[in-house]
């Protein structure tokens, strides 16, 4: 069988899967295809006038590396007829049983169809050499995205790059010993505090692999996203991660609709332990353990709060540091709540424009209206209740601009603790 040499074969693979972090099995599959390409471009130049190549012409071509001999064959598969009408896709029976006399009708075989070394050409190597270039693109984007997959979900520590437009460029570890991998932080994901100079390093959540081809990083990371917040508290907390205290749910408004609000999380925690305190577990003594977490997201407003069965406690609960006097479910199914509080803590249940009654809402999955204890007429209110029973359809507080800001995780108890934080929460949307 002819060969058409590639002198230092052996060593362009150990180099090129040195340089690319890549398995030699998958730099010898890139080159095989590579080589294909360039022999279809060979044979296009040869017939370019003469012949019309469909899309699937090559499929029964095959590249056959030689490693020890360093070169390459061209080999492909033919269908055994009685009269040939393409000589590249079929042979004819009297030719085969020359040399196989059990051949049949409808058989198929494998021929050496490899052009001479010198017939190559010079645009053929071009062409191969191009081609290899993004096959080998392609099979880094494959083992990354193998790689990662399992990690969408967990945090990684990241370094900064470079910044494209308004994203940020980081290189990423998956913990392995792997060299880095570039991930991109888009704006919406970033964080208002944090300076991102180049080397600067950070804690950042994989939120997304990124499949099929795709321009620049695979992977999309980010420092807003409520699951990083989830990790810190697990990492930082011993009771968590002994799954003494767990964390039932969380929502963050990273990004606030407005400049003048700054990024703000209400975290809901809960124990079976009639003897811990899992708000004062996650806060520390002198407030330690939550100062570390505020630290990490650059002075970002933390309240940690106790999870209750009973609604009406968790909402009041959840509009701290506000003090509640009563709250009302005046439509359970609805999932809707008056909240009554006093005149002087009236700005502060409902919040700078409105984000601290915004994130209570968002964690409890309550519908809230806070009102003036001392301005409330309760006859007046109960008709209103009962008219809108009888009326429209529920509708959300909260406008959708503002909705899309906050980013709520509701935890169970199923949910187990792993070093990368908690795993099978649901994101809602």
């Amino acid at each position: 069988m002819s060969i058409v040499a590639l002198p230092g074969l052996k060593k362009m693979i150990e180099e090129i899967s040195q340089s690319h972090n890549l398995p030699k099995s998958a730099v010898q599959q890139a080159l095989r295809e590579a080589l294909l390409k360039g022999y279809e471009r060979y044979r296009r130049a040869q017939r370019l006038d003469r012949y019309h190549f469909e899309e699937d012409y090559f499929d029964n071509f095959e590249v056959d590396l030689d490693i020890e001999e360093e070169g390459f064959r061209v080999l492909s598969t033919k269908t055994i007829v009685e009269e040939v009408s393409n000589s590249d896709h079929q042979i004819s029976l009297q030719e085969v049983q020359e040399v196989a006399s059990e051949a049949q009708l409808g058989d198929s075989v494998v021929l050496d169809v490899t052009p001479d070394q010198s017939e190559f050409g010079r645009m053929a190597a071009i062409q191969t050499k191009q081609v290899l270039s993004q096959k080998l693109r392609d099979q880094q984007r494959k083992l990354i995205q193998e790689e990662f997959e399992e990690l969408e979900g967990t945090v990684l520590q990241a370094r900064a790059l470079r910044f494209e437009r308004q994203s940020v460029i980081m290189a990423i570890t998956s913990g392995f010993g792997q060299p880095e991998v570039e991930a991109e932080l888009p704006k919406r994901e970033q964080l208002p505090n944090d300076n991102y100079r180049i080397n600067a390093t950070f804690k950042v959540y994989l939120k997304k692999v990124r499949e099929g081809p795709h321009r620049g990083p695979q992977l999309v990371v980010s420092r807003g996203a409520a699951g990083l917040v989830v990790y810190l508290f697990a990492n930082e907390v011993p009771e968590i991660e002994d799954e003494v205290v767990r964390i039932v749910a969380v929502a963050r408004e990273a990004n606030p609709p407005s400049r003048h609000v700054g990024p703000r999380t209400k975290i809901a925690v809960d124990t079976l332990e009639r003897d811990v305190d899992p708000v004062g577990a996650c806060i520390g003594a002198r407030g330690s353990r939550i100062q570390v977490v505020v630290n990490e997201l650059r002075g970002e407003k933390i309240d940690v709060i106790r999870w209750s069965p009973d609604p009406s406690t968790y909402i009041a609960n959840a509009l701290s540091p506000a003090r509640v006097d009563q709250v009302l479910l005046v439509n359970p199914e609805g999932r809707q709540a008056h909240v009554l509080v006093a005149e002087d803590q009236l700005s502060l249940a409902i919040g700078k424009e409105g984000q601290n009654v915004r994130l209570a809402a968002r964690l409890t999955g309550w519908k809230i209206d806070i009102k003036d204890v001392a301005k409330y007429d309760y006859e007046a209110e109960h008709r209103k209740i009962e008219a809108l029973k009888a009326s429209t359809p529920d509708v959300d507080e909260i406008p959708e601009d503002e909705e899309e800001a906050v980013e709520t995780l509701n935890l169970t108890n199923a949910d187990p603790v792993v070093e990368t934080g908690y795993q099978g929460y649901q994101e809602e949307e």
